[in-house]
């Protein structure tokens, strides 16, 4: 008894330090942007720095951009999370069948995940969706039909696409390797019961891929929240304010209209947010795993 107290306070003397550095690491940019969030702060009038209040966040929360900017994080969201959900379901159970090189395919499927997001918006912008010389304007030619501006046309549609390609393989990657856990056995004497391809994965492949599913909602769904590379590079945002988030908006006000407490306010906003859907889907990850 003895030893195993002494083994637990020399495990939490060892773990301190590093507790410590993520505390100050983590309270003192929040602490920071707090402050800041209550300041009428412009960096182009660096001696001004009156106190306001909460008088940021008022104007923040009725100015129309935001408003447009919560829209547009939830539709972007919402539609990557169903594509990639959605496909990379399908996917997985496709490529985990056995066929002539399989591993060859894995590879390639779970390769754009590991391209970085700046470099994959550029590919599709100037290779992809380019009106003139992209890829897309080159089939439409062929099938003599009228090239489309994508970045101009369907934006928000652009976005999606480049988003949810990004990560698609992120999807898939979790949903296969949980597909290789499952019991083969139970899938065999499935299939000597006479049950069909769609059987087997309506009522055992579903129900094996219910915690991964969960898994990968969870974590995809706090990243996309904070997407910004890929508008930045492709839309600037625009046109208007189709294609502007939660993220890109903060950027805008910190960095383009140099107002300090303004784009703190909206950090803050963005924080709350964050946590609100993050609690609300550990909530769900919680409930599923004490189900089975």
């Amino acid at each position: 008894m003895a030893t195993h107290n002494y083994n637990r306070s020399m495990a939490r003397w060892l773990l301190m330090p590093a507790v410590l550095l993520l505390i100050v690491w983590m309270a003192v940019p929040l602490s920071m942007t707090i402050y800041y969030s209550v300041l009428d702060f412009n960096l182009l009038m660096p001696g001004m720095r009156d106190f306001v209040g909460f008088e940021n966040y008022v104007f923040f929360f009725t100015d129309p951009s935001f408003i447009a900017g919560l829209r547009n994080t939830l539709v972007l969201v919402g539609s990557v999370l169903i594509i990639t959900i959605g496909l990379g379901t399908l996917i997985a159970v496709l490529i985990d069948q056995p066929f002539y090189g399989r591993n060859i395919v894995r590879i390639l499927v779970i390769a754009p995940f590991f391209i970085m997001p700046t470099v994959n918006a550029l590919v599709w912008k100037n290779l992809m969706f380019h009106p003139v010389n992209g890829f897309l304007s080159f089939v439409y030619r062929v099938f003599g039909a009228t090239p489309v501006d994508w970045f101009s046309q369907y934006p928000m549609l652009a976005i999606i696409i480049i988003v949810s390609w990004q990560w698609l393989p992120f999807a898939i990657l979790i949903l296969m390797t949980a597909l290789q856990s499952m019991d083969q056995q139970q899938v065999e004497a499935a299939r000597l019961e006479g049950a069909g391809p769609v059987a087997v994965f309506r009522h055992i492949a579903i129900p094996h891929l219910q915690r991964p599913l969960v898994v990968v909602l969870m974590i995809q769904t706090i990243f996309l929240l904070t997407i910004f590379a890929e508008i930045y590079t492709t839309t600037g945002g625009g046109p208007g304010t189709q294609t502007t988030n939660l993220a890109y908006l903060i950027f805008h006000q910190a960095l383009l209209q140099f107002d300090v407490g303004m784009a703190s306010a909206g950090g803050i906003v963005a924080v709350i947010l964050a946590n609100i859907v993050a609690i609300f889907l550990i909530r769900v990850v919680g409930k599923t795993l004490a189900e089975h």
